[in-house]
């Protein structure tokens, strides 16, 4: 398997992936898909949790995104990244943390992100941990138009009690489930 990036700055460079099977990258068509469903991402802040290969931040980051920050408390992963970052050219904008996620979200961040992009190890439950910590610090994590993407096995997911934020969409890709959530609008 390999990865790339599909479009902007970076366009059709060839990303290095973490050694090992601790991560899933996540497909270029469904990546693709990501990014027809939200658009125009320049300006935006993003935050990468679980980073792995850091595709996806990488991907916003060539497309025009202004920050992105990538979480991953592995070292091979954090090094992937690194090394990603430095072959594309996209370092600029790019913040690179050895941590763990729950952690980073407990101590956040300098201010709110649009995106956060949460593709964790499958089947431990931990994209709902992360998730719950989002919503319980909704205004310090995530803009007013902020949302949080899960990158899931459809066979992970289920309806959480979530006092801040609503899922918005959901779209199946083989078995690959995105899961969108925002904070709703109040009038």
């Amino acid at each position: 398997m390999s990865a790339r990036v599909i479009s902007g700055k970076a366009k059709g460079k060839r990303l290095k992936l973490v050694p090992g099977d601790t991560t899933r990258p996540i497909m270029d068509r469904v990546k693709e898909s990501l990014f027809n469903i939200l658009g125009d991402v320049g300006g935006e802040r993003w935050l990468d949790l679980f980073a792995g290969t850091g595709q996806v931040g990488i991907e916003a980051l060539s497309r025009g995104a202004a920050a992105v920050v990538f979480v991953d408390s592995a070292r091979a992963a954090v090094q992937t990244v690194r090394d990603n970052l430095a072959f594309t050219r996209l370092s600029e904008g790019a913040t690179v943390v050895q941590s763990d996620a729950f952690r980073y979200l407990r101590e956040g961040g300098e201010r709110p992100f649009d995106v956060v992009y949460i593709a964790p190890p499958q089947y431990k439950e931990l994209w709902i941990a992360a998730l719950t910590a989002i919503d319980a610090a909704a205004d310090r994590t995530l803009t007013d138009s902020g949302q949080a993407i899960v990158q899931i096995d459809p066979r992970e997911f289920k309806e959480l009690p979530l006092q801040s934020l609503a899922l918005t969409d959901q779209r199946r890709y083989g078995n690959t489930l995105l899961c969108f959530y925002r904070r709703p609008l109040t009038n």
